[in-house]
């Protein structure tokens, strides 16, 4: 009697499995990307103690947000006091829409597989420690609409690139040390001076049209 009663289960979890197993494989991927992200950092607070890897997929993890087909859409982890690096494999949330990790004590550079996250809407790092360059990757955000990496410790050039990103309505590198000079043309020609401030090796706009301040001198 006990085995007959087992059947049905067993059978209706085959069944799950072969309706949809890209759903079930793509659920464990991006498990496996958030689990990498949990290795890298330190969780003082313990916001992510519900980070189980063993689960099916991450969708019941706090401050985790799923669409319908269980694939990952946001990952609210501002002002958490998390302290690490930001990991590569977050690259792999391809319905990610809200990456927002700002006023934590992430170090080290931002990840050039973030520019592979095509429905990213918005991007929080603000107020870290965060250091090297903007990645020019961040360029393949069409969707975005808020980038905001003020309040780190970025250098570099501004890449060019980031002034075809059209949907672009608040843009924040403020109090940083970037160099060179900020773009002005794209979708750039719509911010003031104040989404650079505070960068004491900036030089200023980009005059187009006239003399460059992009002469070819060092600027890291």
């Amino acid at each position: 009697m006990e085995r007959s009663m087992r059947v049905p289960f067993y059978v209706l979890a085959i069944f799950l499995l072969l309706s949809d197993p890209f759903a079930v494989i793509n659920a464990n991927s991006e498990g496996d990307a958030l689990f990498a992200f949990r290795r890298a950092v330190k969780d003082p607070n313990n916001v992510l103690q519900s980070w189980d890897p063993t689960l099916v997929d991450p969708c019941t993890w706090f401050h985790v947000t799923c669409d319908d087909d269980k694939r990952v859409t946001r990952l609210d982890l501002g002002h958490a006091k998390l302290s690490g690096h930001l990991v590569p494999e977050l690259g792999k949330l391809q319905r990610l829409q809200f990456l927002e990790l700002y006023k934590n004590d992430l170090k080290g550079p931002i990840p050039k597989e973030l520019g592979d996250l095509k429905n990213l809407v918005s991007l929080g790092l603000y107020q870290n420690n965060l250091t090297g360059s903007i990645p020019a990757t961040l360029s393949n955000l069409s969707n975005i609409k808020f980038l905001r990496l003020n309040s780190n410790m970025l250098t570099g050039r501004i890449p060019r690139e980031l002034t075809k990103l059209g949907n672009l309505k608040i843009l924040d590198l403020s109090n940083n040390d970037l160099c060179g000079t900020f773009p002005t043309s794209g979708s750039f020609s719509k911010f003031s001076e104040q989404s650079f401030k505070n960068n004491t090796r900036l030089k200023g706009p980009e005059l187009m049209g006239f003399v460059r301040y992009d002469t070819g001198e060092s600027c890291k």
